[in-house]
């Protein structure tokens, strides 16, 4: 088989890319191996002919949403066999499900009106029964791949609609009983909280229990493999419910507006999950003051053994929480106590950090991820040889029980993808069209979400109610109340001691977790002022490298834990003024401010890979080419991304903005404003500036053009100031 690009065709409110397919459909033997006898399959080349079939598949580029769900029924007929499920998928960004069914049932259902296509004009039995067939193959495939569209309680209006629609024209169809069957389901359900196992909210808690900090006897109590295995069990419930059309990027990115306070509920429970197993791990280590520095690396091993355990059974999420608590400051910064942990478990721990190694995009995450993600086990390999003998037993004992395990992926990554999406590429083309590539470019990350989800169902866990009540349980500490309770477990230990050799894969910050949230860029924080003026050379250093974040601000699902290196890496000072993080809002790269050295600028380039997404072929033909996305920190095909925040309205809470070379001053001011949910018509009252160093900035000019008017040459963060 063979493809050929075909150019694009033009319709009334549509465009089309087009790919010619040459496939052979039989080879025969030519008239002298004929007269021999010979069969085609049995003969040498030169002995045989050929004969091809060339076809034609349409795959639609942009259109109007009347012309977007007419191609629901001309999709098959044009060999665009994904359009119905990417369209199903994807359409919530530009349309109601209640628009795309009125337009379906009442303007191509109605088989007395309608226009539809070649069938339109027969006014024929046959006709009507082609016409009839299409529409409930888009709607069992609608049913069948997003039932959750139609959950509009208390009235559920397209249910009874769809209903009424079958009745009248497809009476005691398997259909109508099915929709019958689903109306009586969303009206039976009891509103269940999607958070129900990882609440750490009082109203989780049995009558007479309160929230505790955990007691280190009861935790340890419990075996590493049964810790990771309820771990999964809570993240697997979590992640099966997830909607994947709430991961879009122009539905999670709105998330923050007052009136969306209850959007993607799926995935605030997901993020509030990851925050919770972050919090635990962190208070277990740091929640009692009375434990000896043996006792707490004994805690910090047991995390490690469990965290390992995850990776055993492929939960990526809990795994990755783990290590970002054991990578946060208040726990980082235990110098002593690391230097208790045993050498094995230390290695075990660098292998997994290596995991979440923000190198190339994440690409080794990535790469295991897909690798993993249908496999019946965990692919482990290790370079310390007990730790391989140690991966090899668990899974072994896996193996020989005969249950295959699913995946579960951090979501965090696919979110951050979808957000660059949104951000790198237009919602409308020329003429107003709804641009199409940008859902197929999408849907290519939905699809990886759905599978994972598949790959759930492989799990067989059974819930520990003894330690899902402990978990629930828990206190969680403020990052105040840890980075206190840090300090105080090292205060009677020699400050100068070194801490613990640094993990090259050390993952350099993790600002947000979630990337799904906005990015919370602390200032550098100021040692107490009950510490001596003239402190240790060990304990001054640690100081000037922490820097604050708070674990219970407003949105409570955000997560801050920002590791920290060691005083004797020898690249700190060398990565101090280009320490990275992640703009969660729009997946871009940010640059921690707070501990920037002052006059330092940041490798304008070091952020291309990070920032940027893998091509991927766009899904509308085998012809078609990927197209390079604009990234943050680089202008590239004249576009690029850069962060915007406000003065004095959380100063370090960025949004990303695409702007290309044809944008000036108010286009940018009255986008940010928009971003920052602010009033856009008050763009006359605030000038943009560009942050050059600690002590410098670019004010431009009110009619500027920003793309060519910026300082290339440093990050691409600005601030939008009012007018004094």
């Amino acid at each position: 088989t063979t493809f050929q690009d075909g150019g694009e065709e033009v319709e009334d409110g549509a465009v089309y890319n087009v790919t010619l397919k040459k496939v052979q459909i039989q080879q025969a033997a030519n008239k002298g191996a004929r007269w021999l006898g010979g069969e085609g399959d049995q003969l040498p080349p030169e002995h045989t002919v050929r004969q091809y079939e060339t076809s034609k598949i349409r795959a639609i580029k942009a259109g109007t949403l009347e012309k977007l769900v007419e191609n629901l029924l001309t999709a098959f007929g044009d060999a665009d066999f994904s359009y119905i499920s990417i369209f199903l998928a994807t359409y919530r960004a530009f349309a109601s499900p209640r628009a795309v069914l009125e337009l379906l049932l009442d303007r191509f259902g109605n088989l007395e009106t309608s226009s539809h296509g070649e069938v339109a004009n027969l006014n024929s039995l046959e006709s009507e029964m082609v016409l009839r067939a299409e529409i409930a193959s888009v709607l069992r495939a609608w049913l069948d791949q997003c039932s959750e569209d139609f959950r509009e309680p208390p009235d559920y209006m397209c249910l009874l609609k769809l209903l009424d629609y079958l009745k009248n024209n497809m009476p005691n169809s398997d259909m109508e009983s099915r929709v019958q069957n689903l109306l009586k389901q969303f009206q039976n359900q009891e509103v269940e909280a999607v958070d129900g196992f990882c609440s750490t909210s009082s109203s989780g808690l049995v009558d007479g229990e309160e929230l505790e900090i955990s007691n280190p006897e009861e935790f340890s109590s419990f075996q590493d493999h049964v810790v990771a295995e309820q771990l999964t069990y809570m993240d697997v419930m979590l992640f099966r419910r997830v909607v994947p059309y709430h991961c879009l990027g122009s539905i999670w990115s709105q998330r923050d507006k007052k009136e969306n306070k209850n959007l993607a509920p799926t995935i605030r429970a997901t993020i509030t999950q990851f925050n919770a197993v972050t919090k635990c791990v962190i208070s277990t280590i740091l929640g009692t003051r009375e434990l000896k520095i043996q006792q707490r690396a004994k805690i910090i091993e047991k995390w490690i053994n469990i965290a390992h355990e995850c990776r055993i059974l492929k939960n990526f999420s809990s795994l990755r929480a783990i290590i970002s608590a054991l990578q946060s400051n208040s726990i980082y910064r235990l110098k002593t106590t690391w230097m208790f942990v045993s050498k094995d478990v230390l290695l075990m721990y660098e292998e997994l950090s290596e995991i979440f190694s923000d190198h190339d995009n994440y690409l080794t995450s990535r790469e295991l991820l897909m690798k993993e993600a249908t496999s019946k086990f965990a692919n482990l390999d290790s370079s310390e040889k007990e730790n391989q003998k140690k991966s090899q037993k668990r899974l072994q004992l896996q193996k020989n029980k005969g249950v295959m395990q699913g995946t579960v992926p951090y979501l965090g990554t696919f979110l951050t993808d979808l957000i660059m999406l949104d951000t790198a590429l237009q919602d409308y083309v020329e003429g107003g069209l709804i641009n199409f590539e940008k859902r197929r470019r999408e849907f290519e990350v939905i699809a990886q979400i759905k599978l994972l989800q598949s790959s759930c169902n492989s799990y067989c866990l059974i819930p520990d109610q003894k330690f899902i009540q402990w978990f629930r349980r828990q206190r969680h500490l403020t990052e105040e109340e840890s980075y206190k309770l840090s300090r105080e477990a090292e205060a009677a230990a020699d400050t100068n001691i070194l801490s613990p050799k640094s993990q090259k894969s050390m993952v350099k910050r993790i600002s947000t977790l979630f990337l799904g949230t906005d990015v919370f860029t602390p200032p550098k924080e100021q040692p107490p002022k009950s510490s001596p003026a003239g402190g240790s050379s060990g304990e001054s250093t640690d100081s000037a490298s922490v820097s604050s974040c708070e674990f219970n601000h407003s949105e409570t699902e955000d997560v801050c834990v920002t590791p920290v290196s060691s005083p004797e890496d020898p690249l700190k000072k060398s990565s101090v003024g280009s320490d990275k993080g992640y703009d969660s809002d729009k997946g871009s790269i940010s640059s921690d401010k707070g501990s920037s050295s002052k006059g330092s600028i940041s490798d304008p380039a070091s952020g291309s890979d990070s920032g940027s997404i893998p091509s991927r072929d766009s899904g509308s033909g085998p012809g078609s080419a990927p197209r390079a996305l604009p990234v943050y920190n680089r202008q590239s095909e004249g576009s690029c991304i850069i962060r915007v925040s406000v003065d004095g309205l959380h100063d370090s809470v960025y949004k990303s903005i695409l702007i290309t070379n044809q944008d000036r001053i108010p286009d940018v001011t009255q986008r940010a404003l928009l971003k920052h949910n602010l009033e856009p018509d008050a763009l006359e009252d605030y000038e943009l500036v560009q942050v050059i160093s600690e002590d410098k900035e670019l004010v431009f000019p009110r009619d500027a053009n920003v793309f060519y008017g910026m300082n290339s040459h440093v990050n691409f963060d600005f601030i939008l100031r009012k007018k004094a």
